[in-house]
């Protein structure tokens, strides 16, 4: 049986989501969509209603309805005339969503989704490297020189380092020029850009991964395919593995 459920922690007010540069219904659709990610709010629960959710909050009713306008937009959840609004099946959440993926990794994620996740890059990535290699121009080239370049000076470490790291993912998929693989772009950049980060929570990287960035590079700077598609087979794999050490108490 489904249930109404309400906010535990009140939400940070106006004037402060305002001075993070944020407007305040993403701050509202950041806490539930996080709260529903979580596990926090199940499929089938209904949330408060408009009224009482903008009193517990402490916002307005209109940013109120502006933060379920953008969740149910990502399919977490459908409001109903006088049912209310009720959190969907996770079949119907957009996962791949950069915003959704970011709330999944807000908490402790579940070890299922960050598998599905890199088998879904084991699928695309190594594919998209050997196409990259066969494809690739200059331009292409140089914008992953640059990008590992910046890896290697900052370190994934850091957040110049994790931006490097998506811009050079982000290289591959459009070196290819493959529409249907380029619009993967930002939820294949944020799988990287969470994973990497979440590895890092409680200890530091267990290896240095940019040694694997480099093999990917060179194979497609020699345009030899079959070489780029299994040297990003290794590094997903490697990170896979990085990921689950990372997850053991």
């Amino acid at each position: 049986m489904s249930k109404t459920k309400s906010p535990a922690v009140p939400i940070e007010r106006e004037r402060q989501a305002r001075g993070t540069g944020r407007r305040l219904y993403g701050a509202i659709a950041n806490k539930l969509g996080a709260a529903i990610l979580s596990g926090e709010y199940q499929p089938g629960d209904v949330l408060s209603g408009e009224v009482v959710f903008s009193e517990q909050l402490d916002v307005s009713r209109t940013a109120y309805r502006e933060a379920i306008q953008a969740l149910a937009a990502k399919g977490l959840v459908e409001s109903r005339p006088k049912a209310g609004t009720r959190v969907l099946p996770r079949s119907r959440w957009n996962l791949l969503d950069p915003e959704v993926l970011g709330w999944a990794f807000a908490g402790q994620p579940d070890i299922g989704f960050i598998r599905s996740l890199f088998e879904l890059r084991a699928i695309v990535e190594p594919a998209a490297a050997a196409l990259a290699a066969e494809r690739r121009d200059n331009a292409a080239l140089d914008t992953m020189r640059d990008a590992l370049a910046r890896m290697t000076r900052h370190t994934l470490a850091t957040e110049a380092g994790r931006t490097a790291d998506r811009d050079f993912h982000s290289a591959i998929l459009h070196a290819t020029g493959n529409d249907a693989l380029i619009v993967l772009n930002a939820s294949i950049c944020a799988a990287v850009n969470w994973t990497t980060q979440f590895k890092q929570r409680q200890r530091t990287l267990p290896r240095n991964p940019i040694p694997d960035h480099r093999r990917v590079f060179v194979a497609i700077a020699d345009r030899d395919p079959a070489a780029a598609s299994e040297a990003m087979r290794v590094l997903v794999e490697l990170a896979l593995e990085d990921t689950r050490q990372a997850m053991q108490p």
